[in-house]
């Protein structure tokens, strides 16, 4: 347990300083004065260049892979499954946000798919007519006013301001799965982390490829189109996607 508890403090704590740095050398004045408040842009693009070097030489691949070796069937398993190992943590930001038929939805859905749907690898909820919907720590600073700040792009983690850069280190606390110990359940967690980034990845091949092609500007691209789904995600789905291309639902979190 020192062990674990030791890893989310150095994870929180490398969060902290990086939103840190990020306010102290992109004031709000400067923030609201650029059109695009990415007062950071030649870091995040350099970020951004790095992140595309190692989604081509290494994720693209691997996902590609995934896709040929996995039928569909089972790759909507795995999704599924790990959609519901996801549901406490949307509780949570359900009850958070002041959303209490939406919690009771989640956990509904939670309850029928742990039980009916085989520790969620089906989804019969849905079928029962409860919709999933995803919510993060990220979303309930955005719903209590908490402004986005500055944008920023980290490898990896994809586009991360500052909000959602603390809500992502939030949400881990709020996971149940953090705090099981034992050294053989890290390989779970470890393992769940790299199928869930490879399922996303899969997802959205064709898409994120076909915004690089048309795009003039890739970067500018993306970080349009996050802002815009994430703008629609805090919203509850309060928002014209119509021009939109078609991203998976969970586009935010990839990358």
């Amino acid at each position: 347990m020192s062990f674990l508890t030791g890893q989310i403090s150095r994870t929180l704590g490398r969060c902290a300083l990086v939103a840190a740095a990020v306010f102290l050398f992109a004031s709000p004045t400067a923030a609201q004065s650029d059109q695009t408040n990415d007062p950071l842009e030649d870091f995040n693009r350099a970020m951004f260049g790095i992140h595309n070097a190692v989604d081509k030489v290494v994720l693209v691949p691997v996902a590609r892979t995934y896709r040929f070796v996995v039928p569909e069937p089972g790759r909507q398993g795995v999704r599924n499954f790990l959609r519901n190992l996801n549901s406490p943590v949307i509780f949570a930001n359900d009850v958070f946000q002041g959303e209490t038929e939406r919690a009771g939805t989640t956990f509904t859905r939670f309850a029928i798919n742990s039980t009916v749907g085989v520790a969620g690898i089906f989804d019969p909820a849905t079928q029962m007519g409860y919709i999933r919907h995803h919510e993060d720590f990220g979303q309930t600073l955005a719903v209590h006013g908490v402004s986005e700040g500055p944008y920023l792009f980290l490898p990896i983690f994809g586009p991360s301001p500052p909000r959602d850069l603390v809500g992502r280190g939030v949400d881990i606390l709020m996971d149940p799965i953090t705090w099981v110990g034992g050294d053989d359940f890290q390989y779970f967690k470890y393992g769940r982390t790299i199928v869930n980034v490879v399922d996303l990845r899969a997802r959205n091949l064709e898409t994120l490829d076909e915004i690089e092609r048309t795009s003039i500007d890739y970067y500018a691209a993306v970080r349009s189109v996050y802002r815009q789904s994430r703008d629609g995600a805090i919203r509850n789905g309060a928002f014209d996607f119509e021009d939109l291309p078609d991203l998976d639902e969970d586009f935010e979190d990839d990358f």
